[in-house]
């Protein structure tokens, strides 16, 4: 396939290694001739990069099986996900996933890639609703400002949230980057 038809999602192979697409742009810069700038992820390392073919460049892809899928829970044999088509149960190695274990609580929705029958990848929302679970206690009247302090979430996941929440509640995080964005 062309490196001009690639579109984020799709399955590539770079130097031999099965790859992810996460961002594609298509750069003219000035007098010199179009390319393209794919930022990929390696599927079994987790390794986010960035290469840069010419326009014409034939660029090897494969297909990945998408299903949806609910989180159920995680013990020392895994992750287990229900595909939400047939109610089939997967438990997954949770080194398959490396961090985004953590934005899922039980019963949330995720799409599991797969590459002959083999779970590779897991694409996340972009924003998923947690409950803090650890945090300091909240300051009244700290809206003036913008102080952060350290929370834990329901699955372990530490973020930074203002100073004004507290234990208990309900707030949306960025799974891009494991940041606060509101309360939920």
């Amino acid at each position: 396939m062309k490196a001009t038809d690639i579109r984020p999602g799709y399955g590539i192979k770079v130097d031999g290694k099965l790859c992810v697409a996460t961002q594609v742009d298509h750069r003219t810069p000035g007098n010199l001739r179009a390319f393209m700038q794919i930022k990929y992820k390696e599927v079994l390392t987790g390794k986010v990069l960035e290469k840069r073919w010419s326009s014409g460049d034939e660029i090897e892809v494969f297909t990945l099986d998408k299903r949806d899928m609910e989180y159920l829970y995680s013990d020392n044999t895994g992750a287990t996900f229900m595909d939400k088509d047939n109610f089939d149960q997967v438990t997954i190695p949770e080194d398959t996933f490396a961090d985004s274990l953590k934005y899922l609580a039980p019963n949330a929705s995720a799409v599991i890639l797969f590459y002959e029958n083999n779970p590779v990848s897991m694409e996340l929302p972009a924003a998923v609703e947690l409950v803090i679970t650890e945090c300091p206690p909240g300051v009244k009247n700290a809206t003036a400002t913008n102080q952060l302090k350290d929370a834990t979430c329901e699955t372990g996941l530490k973020t930074r949230v203002p100073a004004f929440i507290n234990e208990g509640e309900k707030i949306k995080i960025s799974t891009a980057d494991g940041s606060y964005i509101s309360r939920a």
